[in-house]
């Protein structure tokens, strides 16, 4: 089974930091910024979309029945709205060529 290692935004901080010769506080403030405004977007109900990349979308999930197992019941699950991330096809195929399968 392969390990493979978890990047925490600290982490992405620190490699932005390194790779453009900034100081950390200003990578920090940046990050957040961003993530800050991909929310507000979604929130909103505004798609973000970054070429190359890939798009962070608003996507309705339709009503739906599931079950209480706890009491044996049926309940109904209304139509709601929930953030994702669709990744753009140059992104996809990176992946799969270049993390090993495990």
């Amino acid at each position: 089974m392969l390990n493979r290692k978890k990047m925490t935004k600290a982490d992405i901080v620190a490699k932005i930091s390194e790779k453009l010769g900034m100081e950390k506080g200003d990578v920090q403030a940046t990050v957040e910024t961003f993530m800050e405004e991909v929310k507000t977007s979604l929130e909103s109900g505004d798609n973000v979309y970054l070429r190359g990349f890939g798009s962070f979308v608003v996507k309705t999930r339709a009503e739906k029945t599931g079950r209480n197992i706890s009491k044996n019941t049926t309940i109904k699950i209304p139509a709601h709205n929930i953030p994702a991330f669709k990744p753009a096809r140059i992104f996809v195929d990176g992946v799969k060529t270049n993390v090993e399968v495990k």
